[in-house]
């Protein structure tokens, strides 16, 4: 019996690029090319990057030139996705993000995945009006089957919902390789010393920080090697009163612009990757520097040690002077930086993008009970 999965229009009208847009577009197209399966994207009206309209599972059209407002963008697709639904037929939808009501499709077994615990484990850090919490417990009382992202993200939804375990699965995500790790960085971006490697946005709960600290308060770290900070745009007041707060060198934080390009070549050439997060529903970033040849020091919180594994040298997050003793003696000893490159490179072969689809299709068999 074949099998179509329907993904909906949510993390599409939301990102323009993200981890869970390139988590499902992942999971669409190999499903869409897997024996005895196919797939469908319904998002008539979409923003994302990764969607392309010449893909034949995607159900829907680009507008790069349309108003940023996401309400217009989601008022077309409820009332569009319906109509396309007919025509694109599906036995399961796999909901792709959080809504407190289910896109009016025909009934369909439905599949949620949930990535992660953060903002019931930090509300605090989140404004009074964000309704993410209440979203979240909507979609996953109407969810047939539930895929977590680690056993670290299952353990947590099932400590703050009620849910059979039966109804909770692990599916690790995948990371995407690729050969621009041999290019070069341009030399515009590179510091002129040795450097530690910090990726992403720099959201409180991600404890950057805390990092910044711990580089800053080491005289020796901060004199021999530069902190280079990939992504998460540039450093805004508070970022850049906190370096000076803490004593830091001008110019010894630098920040790079988002190319994936400039990223793996800043993984082959960093000292270390540092992920100081408090929590992190997953880590792709940990197998991208893995997978690179890059030594790895990160939080041993959340999900971090399920991924990085004996790949990594660990600290407490919230302790920035066991940060610093991690990443002085990462920094000064070669022998361990060459150890956890080749565990690194081990650890990272064991998740694929291939591995995600693959179970979660069986998955989606089992739900179905075909």
């Amino acid at each position: 019996m074949g099998v179509t999965v329907c993904y909906d229009f949510q993390i599409f009208v939301d990102q323009l690029y993200g981890g869970i847009s390139r988590y499902i577009y992942e999971l669409a197209q190999r499903v869409n090319r897997a024996d005895g399966f196919s797939s469908k994207v319904l998002a008539p009206l979409y923003k994302n990057r990764y969607l392309r309209p010449e893909d034949s599972f995607v159900r829907g059209f680009p507008l790069p030139g349309a108003p940023e407002n996401r309400r217009i963008y989601r008022a077309v697709n409820w009332i569009s996705s319906p109509l396309v639904d007919r025509f694109a037929g599906a036995d399961l939808l796999h909901e792709t993000y959080y809504q407190l009501r289910t896109i009016p499709l025909r009934r369909k077994v439905v599949v949620l995945t949930v990535h992660d615990m953060i903002h019931e484990r930090f509300r605090a850090l989140f404004p009074s009006n964000d309704d993410t919490v209440l979203r979240k417990k909507a979609a996953i009382r109407r969810a047939d089957q539930i895929i977590c992202v680690s056993e670290s993200t299952r353990r947590d939804l099932l400590e703050y919902f009620d849910l059979p375990e039966s109804k909770v699965a692990v599916v690790h995500h995948g990371f995407n390789p690729t050969s621009g790790g041999d290019l070069p960085a341009p030399t515009t971006v590179m510091p002129d010393r040795p450097f530690l490697l910090y990726v992403g946005d720099r959201k409180k709960h991600k404890n950057f920080e805390g990092l910044l600290r711990a580089y800053a308060t080491s005289p020796w770290l901060s004199k021999e090697f530069a902190l280079v900070c990939f992504g998460g745009g540039a450093f805004d007041v508070d970022e850049l009163l906190a370096l000076k707060k803490y004593g830091g060198r001008e110019g010894s934080v630098v920040y790079a612009g988002c190319s994936d390009l400039i990223l793996f070549a800043l993984y082959r050439q960093a000292t270390a990757y540092v992920c100081p997060s408090k929590y992190e529903g997953f880590g792709i970033p940990l197998l991208e520097a893995m997978y690179s040849g890059c030594p790895v020091a990160c939080s041993n919180t959340g999900s971090l040690p399920e991924v990085a594994g004996d790949a990594a040298l660990y600290f407490d997050p919230y302790d920035p002077e066991s940060i610093r003793e991690v990443l002085e003696y990462l920094a000064l000893s070669e022998s361990k930086r060459a150890e956890l490159t080749l565990h690194g490179r081990r650890r990272a072969a064991l998740f694929s993008w291939d591995k995600c689809a693959t179970e979660t299709m069986a998955l989606y068999r089992r739900t179905l009970g075909v």
